[in-house]
């Protein structure tokens, strides 16, 4: 399986020390052994994967789709606050 990345995603990702990253990186790593391990979500974002985890005690939530059988696309990553919304103008703007 094939895994690209957004922009905002690799933007979000460069801040994160390497503790993030590798937590990051095992929670990338469920959803390619899961990818039902996220909620679909409905309306506007359908299509849309949202999968919840904590990173250094704060709930981040990790955006993805699935663009055939064999590619993932990260889309966007980031805490609970305003996401949903940012990610609608994300989304909107591509």
């Amino acid at each position: 399986m094939k895994i690209y990345q957004s922009k905002s995603f690799e933007k979000k990702v460069k801040k994160f020390n390497e503790k993030e990253k590798h937590e990051l990186d095992n929670e990338i790593k469920q959803i390619i052994q899961n990818p039902s391990i996220g909620s679909e979500k409905k309306g506007d974002l359908r299509g849309i994967f949202v999968h919840k985890f904590n990173l250094q005690s704060q709930l981040y939530l990790l955006a993805y789709h699935f663009v055939n059988v064999e590619n993932l696309e990260l889309i966007m990553i980031g805490p609970h606050e305003n996401y949903y919304r940012d990610l609608k103008t994300h989304l909107k703007n591509r």
